[in-house]
């Protein structure tokens, strides 16, 4: 998992400014740190959630913590601090990194507008033309279950290998 550092490191590597000649200082990485916690907070209120770490206040956030981000999130991530970050060192973007960063938030957002499968609740109406055979007397769906490998007899699935 990247950690917060990382995605701070890949967007001012996208920046060209670290490296060789630029050296980071640690107050500009808490200054970066504070930026993308606070384009996460912004994306995950229009509905853009990828389970970014966020800290319960600015004070408690550590740049050397896990993001929480799943792989296929992290280049929006750092492409999208990188656009927010060039402005304060004078930096142009590019149309690429642009179109990058524009494409992997399109993808965030695609992801974010499908719905989550989700077992219904043990009270909920199972309603006309849900009648199987096998609960012809129940009028509710079934109570949700932890156990993603049960069988419908109430046991266990057994996997048996080759």
């Amino acid at each position: 998992m990247w950690s917060k550092l990382q995605i701070i490191d890949e967007a001012f590597s996208e920046l060209a400014i670290q490296g060789y000649v630029f050296d980071i200082s640690p107050d500009e990485q808490q200054a970066a740190l504070r930026r993308l916690d606070v384009m996460m907070a912004t994306w995950e209120k229009k509905g853009v959630r990828v389970g970014y770490a966020m800290p319960a206040n600015p004070q408690d956030s550590n740049i050397d913590s896990a993001s929480g981000l799943p792989n296929y999130a992290v280049e929006a991530v750092y492409l999208s601090l990188a656009i927010r970050l060039a402005a304060s060192y004078g930096k142009q973007i590019s149309m690429d990194t642009r179109k990058l960063a524009r494409d992997g938030y399109d993808l965030l957002l695609i992801d974010a507008a499908q719905p989550q499968e989700q077992q219904m609740r043990g009270s909920m109406a199972s309603g006309a033309g849900n009648k199987g055979i096998y609960s012809a007397n129940s009028r509710f769906f079934s109570a949700p279950t932890n156990n993603p490998l049960g069988n419908t007899q109430g046991g266990d699935l057994l996997v048996i290998p080759e």
